[in-house]
């Protein structure tokens, strides 16, 4: 069913309204300023905080917010069909499991894979290179992270047409058509099946090797912690970053000073990404009370949906100066892009890694890109924001 528009973004708020996807910075402007936690009742119910410290309260305080459910939409019922650790665990569990998965993404094991992602950007950017037009998120940036996370996980770079359709299904299409996305899950763990069945006969110097090789407290992982690991580190590492990729060249077609000032500088762009990373982020997630409690002083009933709203926070200007300008030599910059707490994004050193070889690559082969402004760009994305487009001449 087709829901209406959101006439009170404070107390009947969608994150999958078309006008909070295209452009939320106005809305949160708003609720900062007349009802920094709003509430909805649509899609089951959440609660929205938009202030960086209310934000911050509930991704720390892992006692009165579980993270079972991490989806900012409400599962389809009975779809319940993986836990993925370790996102969706809590202490003391999920200290074990994230440790078994740090050594891949250690900075040293990150610069290893420096010379692959170049490769694949340079292998991108020679097939569009001849073109006077090109779609920078379709061509080049949704290309990246898929078959970086593929190799690191040791399956197919040649499927990455399915791994994309996968992420576009759950978290793309969610909103519309959630069956679709869990029936995306159940392809996706059973992909991995086959993989892991494989890995036990034979293995391999990939992460699933290395998954089945592990133990928790002396005992071997389970088939669905493994599946679910997988499922996690395929999904988290394809849209998320895609998208940050994605906005980052968007803002620089649509900014030829800070553009010209890149290719100019290229030791700025370690900075800009953070910048672009604090003004674009892509990532919202949801925490479950455990019990009654409190946001800033709103209400908040045991088994209230929470969205942890990164991006709002990042805008916050109690925390940032100038905070809906993009400042690409900003130093001040304490964004949770990738969130906080126990939770902090895991690949955070990958996704940097990622950002930063592919928008350098990029400018190098295309110092004066810039959007067509002919072809309208559509951001969307309740769980994970970037543009679908970002459709530009390369001369």
């Amino acid at each position: 069913m087709e829901l209406k528009p959101v006439s009170d973004w404070a107390t009947d708020f969608d994150v999958a309204d078309p006008a909070y996807e295209a452009n939320p910075f106005p809305i949160w402007d708003e609720l900062r300023g007349s009802c920094p936690v709003a509430h909805t009742d649509r899609r089951g119910g959440a609660h929205l905080p938009t202030r960086y410290d209310d934000v911050a309260a509930v991704a720390y305080d892992t006692e009165h917010f579980t993270s079972r459910d991490v989806g900012v939409l409400p599962p389809v019922e009975g779809s319940r069909l993986l836990i993925a650790p370790p996102i969706t665990s809590d202490p003391p569990f999920h200290t074990d499991a994230r440790r078994i998965l740090l050594p891949f993404f250690s900075p040293s094991a990150v610069d290893r894979l420096e010379i692959k992602t170049r490769a694949i950007c340079e292998e991108l950017i020679a097939a569009i290179a001849d073109q006077p037009t090109a779609d920078a998120a379709g061509d080049y940036a949704q290309h990246i992270p898929v078959r970086v996370i593929a190799h690191l996980l040791g399956i197919p770079e040649g499927e990455e047409a399915t791994f994309t359709d996968w992420a576009i299904r759950i978290f793309q299409g969610s909103a519309t058509n959630p069956e679709d996305g869990r029936e995306a899950t159940r392809e996706i763990l059973a992909y991995f099946a086959e993989h892991v069945a494989s890995r036990r006969q034979e293995r391999a110097d990939d992460l699933i090797s290395a998954l089945i090789d592990a133990d928790l407290d002396g005992s071997p992982l389970t088939d669905k912690h493994i599946l679910g690991t997988c499922f996690l580190l395929l999904m988290a590492g394809i849209d998320t970053t895609w998208s940050g990729i994605g906005a980052s060249l968007w803002h620089l077609a649509t900014h030829h000073d800070d553009r010209d000032r890149l290719v100019a500088d290229p030791a700025l762009l370690d900075t800009a990404v953070e910048e672009f990373l604090r003004a674009y982020s892509p990532v919202t997630m949801a925490r479950i009370a455990v019990d009654d409690t409190e946001i800033a002083g709103c209400p908040v009933h045991a088994g209230d949906r929470v969205l942890l709203n990164f991006p709002a926070g990042n805008r916050d200007p109690e925390k940032f100066e100038r905070p809906d300008e993009v400042l690409i030599d900003r130093e001040k910059n304490r964004h949770f892009a990738f969130g906080l707490g126990i939770h902090r994004c895991l690949g955070s050193n990958l996704a940097r890694m990622e950002m930063r070889v592919a928008i350098g690559t990029w400018l190098e082969h295309f110092p004066t890109f810039a959007l067509r402004p002919e072809i309208e760009v559509r951001w969307g994305g309740a769980q994970v924001r970037g543009p679908r487009e970002v459709p530009v001449t390369l001369a």
